[in-house]
């Protein structure tokens, strides 16, 4: 089912994530929890079953709208793995008024015989980690799939009935020029994907590309290539058909990620499996122990091992500002003013004056503040200056 009109959720409305914690390959930029050790994935999955009944009170009986599996590498399941979880979630959550449920997906692990028994199951949308339709890059980054795995992948979902795809690409990679980035663009509109995300490669501490480069042994990333890229992105975007409704996502005739939007719309979702964080829509946030091990062993004994966090008023209005400022709606003033006071919206108006003055925010008749082109360039500088 296409989903052509966005409707922003009601605050009534849940969702559920659940991190797989594995994947057959380690990419080498990849900060993620997950273990390429599939030794105890049996066990893992008891335990995100376990824990699914444990926690179904987090969400207080809310409907669930979106469902979501990452990780890791969700499609390293098995149907038998995946129809287990799902039993279980129907169980324990109201999942009568799911709208969207994602998984995330492989290129090399989409077979025929795979998704036809994912059919069988809630998953209605794809999330395939393409990441580039160039070898190069794809030899570059350390991923399992070649480009033609990549193409093939998505033709095959689509074939399978599956109607509602994104894919994941990366720029700012070495050697990835401006017109190899543009045929990975290009091959967006020829494969007919309604949605993608796009990011710019980073170079995160402790990860083996962190260690490679500073090696010598792989060639470095250019920040300068990465803002040029993403600028060609936004001009290239909207003759493609897609709108950029968040700096790093882009959808036709409004086939929105639900499930990322609300997260960044502040509605709450429950965080299963091993690292997943869960946040109940007000000022509670949990995050789960991100060790394979010691999870399964705490779920086996009906004691999660967790961190929680109880957000300040001014820590809930900073994420606020943070999340909003990233999307097409903007940060919604009468909104900050209802919710924490017309002295909030002062010092913001304030301190966004620079900001408006270099064009790279401006202010609507909806008394809104929004990005512009050039100021999602500097997203996250420009909103930790309108912290409060």
């Amino acid at each position: 089912m296409l989903i052509s009109v966005y409707f922003p959720p009601l605050q009534s409305m849940a969702g559920i994530y659940i991190h797989i914690p594995f994947c057959r390959k380690a990419c080498n930029y990849c900060n993620f929890h997950f273990s390429t050790s599939l030794s105890q994935k049996q066990e893992v999955v008891t335990a995100i079953i376990r824990e699914l009944e444990i926690r179904k009170d987090f969400l207080e009986g809310a409907p669930i709208e979106t469902l979501y599996l990452g990780g890791g590498t969700p499609s390293l399941l098995s149907y038998d793995d995946l129809s287990r979880i799902f039993e279980a979630a129907q169980r324990q959550f109201n999942l009568d008024t799911l709208r969207e449920c994602t998984l995330e997906a492989n290129p090399d692990d989409l077979t025929p015989s795979f998704l036809r028994d994912l059919r069988r199951t809630p998953v209605n949308r794809f999330s395939i980690g393409v990441q580039s339709f160039r070898d190069d890059d794809l030899k570059y980054m350390n991923r399992a799939h070649n480009a033609s795995q990549a193409e093939y992948s998505i033709k095959a979902s689509q074939d399978a009935g599956f109607e509602l795809i994104t894919i994941d690409l990366i720029y700012g990679t070495p050697g990835l020029d401006d017109a190899a980035w543009k045929q990975n663009l290009a091959m967006v509109s020829e494969l007919s994907i309604p949605h993608f995300s796009a990011y710019a490669l980073t170079v995160e501490e402790k990860t083996a590309l962190h260690h490679s480069i500073a090696k010598g042994k792989q060639a470095p990333v250019d920040p300068e290539q990465s803002a040029a890229q993403l600028e060609l992105l936004m001009d290239l975007a909207p003759a493609m058909g897609f709108e950029q409704y968040e700096i790093s996502n882009f959808a036709k005739n409004g086939q929105y990620a639900v499930h990322n939007t609300n997260y960044w719309r502040g509605v709450p979702y429950l965080g299963i499996g091993p690292s997943a964080h869960s946040f109940d829509g007000k000022r509670r946030r949990v995050a789960n122990i991100a060790n394979n091990a010691l999870y399964t062993k705490a779920m086996l004994h009906k004691k999660p091992l967790t961190e929680e966090e109880t957000l300040t008023e001014e820590q809930q209005l900073n994420e606020y500002l943070m999340t909003s400022l990233r999307t097409i709606w903007g940060m919604d003033l009468k909104h900050i003013e209802d919710s924490w006071g017309i002295s909030a919206v002062k010092a913001i108006k304030k301190n966004s004056q620079i900001f408006l003055e270099k064009k790279w925010l401006s202010e609507t008749v909806e008394y809104k503040l929004r990005l512009t082109n050039a100021g999602r360039l500097f997203a996250d500088h420009i909103a930790s200056e309108l912290f409060v």
